[in-house]
């Protein structure tokens, strides 16, 4: 008889069911983790490049892009505005939910300073879900 080399039925029906107990294990702690992701990413968006962006534009103009330039002005120089020195980003502010992030200066939130935040996963402003360069109060 020739000896013939490769696997069983048994060794493929093992080899499958070992895979399918670690697979049944791994995802479950994957899960989740994406979203957690997205809104670390809007976080650190938020409180990070796209604040020193609008810092250097202030640093730069003297103010704040209004409410009515909004995040464009970091992309392209306002008429109205002197001393630009962008641009302050490369690409279009859009958060990790493909929608653009909300700008308001003044803000309503921070009167002082400007508002700036993403609707979060659901894309409607609620206080549940939003990510914001302000802190939310309980209740």
């Amino acid at each position: 008889m020739k000896k013939t080399s490769g696997f069983t039925l048994v060794e493929l029906l093992v080899v499958v069911t070992i895979l399918g107990i670690l697979v049944a294990m791994v995802v479950p702690r994957l899960a989740g983790r994406t979203e957690q992701a997205r809104r670390a990413r809007a976080d650190s968006d938020i409180k990070g490049s796209l604040a020193l962006a609008l810092d250097l534009f202030e640093l730069d103009t003297g103010k704040y892009p209004t409410s009515e330039q909004g995040l464009a002005a970091l992309r392209a120089q306002p008429p109205t505005v002197e001393n630009w020195r962008g641009p302050y980003l490369k690409q279009d502010p859009i958060d990790p939910w493909n929608n653009p992030y909300r700008y308001a200066y003044p803000g309503t939130q921070n009167p002082q300073d400007y508002d700036l935040f993403s609707l979060g996963p659901d894309g409607v402003e609620s206080t549940q879900d939003d990510i914001t360069n302000w802190s939310k109060s309980s209740g």
